[in-house]
């Protein structure tokens, strides 16, 4: 599968960059085909989502509260965000402390379930972003990507191919 990398303009702003993951074969972003998957059914919990999304992209950053943190392994930045604490809706993504956050996808965890490996999506989305994670860490450090001066954006080679990896 190739994919890159690609800002979503939109969201972002003064306090936070967000940025998701574009499917060459699909032609569509992973937080488009969350938003296509949830519309009908999940729609107040997604009009919070993206107003979540504004606010931390254009006034208060990507703060620790609204994530679910450690949701992937110690140091992959891997966390879900909802709309409100209790939600079942969960948005996987990858922070890069307040000021970056890749968007993947998700969906909704009913109540009773214990853990996220407990559904096939979640767990699915879940660990796509733990290898996308470790890819952006070899590049970083092979020096093929980089944050800009600002830590807000990414610089370097943004497209992956899983077929490359194995």
């Amino acid at each position: 599968m190739k994919y890159k990398l690609v800002k979503l303009n939109k969201y972002s702003g003064k306090s936070t960059s967000l940025y998701t993951i574009f499917l060459e074969d699909e032609q569509k972003t992973l937080f488009d085909r969350f938003l296509t998957e949830n519309k009908y059914t999940f729609i107040s919990e997604l009009k919070s989502i993206i107003s979540r999304l504004n606010i931390i992209g254009h006034d208060t950053g990507a703060r620790d509260q609204y994530f679910k943190l450690y949701e992937g392994n110690p140091g992959d930045g891997v966390c879900a965000l909802y709309d409100v604490p209790d939600s079942r809706l969960r948005l996987y993504c990858i922070r890069y402390g307040s000021l970056l956050v890749i968007l993947d996808g998700g969906g909704y965890k009913p109540k009773g379930m214990a853990a996220f490996q407990e559904d096939a999506k979640l767990l699915y989305e879940n660990y796509f972003l733990r290898r996308l994670s470790s890819a952006i860490k070899q590049r970083m450090a092979d020096g093929e990507i980089s944050f800009t001066e600002d830590y807000m954006d990414f610089d370097g080679n943004l497209i992956f191919n899983d077929e490359d990896d194995e």
